[in-house]
């Protein structure tokens, strides 16, 4: 029997522009949860300091998925690419991307102070681990949204 004949058909996703804006809201809040949990880690207790540290990774990550992420996943839903994968691989791909950029001075095409090549060695090792992590969690953030945003279609 042919393999072909046995897949169920890939499901299709719908969103709402009500729904998109919720997807927003989720992906913000959990950016600002992110950086919440950082500020922690780096020893912050103050209450006053942790909810503003929330709010403006919130606010921040907010803006960066609108500003970046958006866009091409508005290009992905027009072609169909409607999968919780392709918004994990999109986040998480950009993450890497942003992180690795702003950790190796523009992946070396900026003005960086001068190094040797054991030292840049060592950047460029520890942005991809770093990056890597956050990445992760941004392939998480995305799936979550996904989630909120998409219904399969009846």
């Amino acid at each position: 029997m042919d393999d072909t004949a046995m897949r169920a058909p890939p499901r299709h996703y719908e969103t709402t522009l009500d729904r998109a804006g919720f997807a927003f809201a989720t992906g913000g809040g959990l950016g600002g949860v992110l950086v919440l949990l950082l500020v922690l880690a780096g020893g912050q207790s103050d209450p006053a300091s942790l909810l503003v540290a929330w709010a403006l990774g919130a606010l921040f990550v907010t803006l960066g998925i609108a500003t970046v992420a958006a866009p091409l996943w508005l290009v992905l839903h027009l072609l169909g690419w409607r999968q919780a994968w392709h918004a994990a691989a999109l986040g998480a791909g950009l993450a890497m991307i942003v992180f690795i950029a702003g950790q190796t001075y523009g992946f070396g095409l900026l003005d960086a102070p001068p190094s040797d090549a054991r030292t840049a060695l060592f950047r460029w090792l520890s942005a991809t681990a770093t990056s890597a992590l956050i990445a992760l969690v941004a392939a998480g953030i995305a799936v979550a949204m996904w989630r909120v945003a998409y219904r399969p279609a009846r």
